[in-house]
């Protein structure tokens, strides 16, 4: 062998069971950023809410509700950002 490379790259072996344990690493990473982002949008919409009359939402009531709704926003941003890195790997 002359040393060269081939010019076609071959796949790297993916173990389904293996991606899943990096996709719920990554989701742990993400879980505070997104349960403080749901955090933040629900009292947003509790200082919108005043404009109709209802009672607005306190920081500290939107805090409680945001980390059961905090799941599934971050397991929307974990394949989200699997989605990217694996556009970004074909593409290189």
């Amino acid at each position: 062998m002359s040393g060269t490379r081939s010019p076609s790259r071959t796949a790297p072996a993916t173990d389904p069971a293996r991606t899943d344990t990096r996709l719920w690493r990554l989701a742990l990473i993400l879980w505070p950023f997104a349960t403080g982002a749901v955090a933040i949008n629900l009292f947003l919409l509790g200082l919108m809410w005043q404009r109709l009359g209802l009672p607005v939402i306190a920081p500290l009531t939107a805090l409680i509700w945001a980390l059961p709704l905090g799941l599934p926003a971050t397991w929307a941003a974990a394949l989200w950002a699997r989605h990217l890195i694996r556009t970004a790997e074909d593409g290189a």
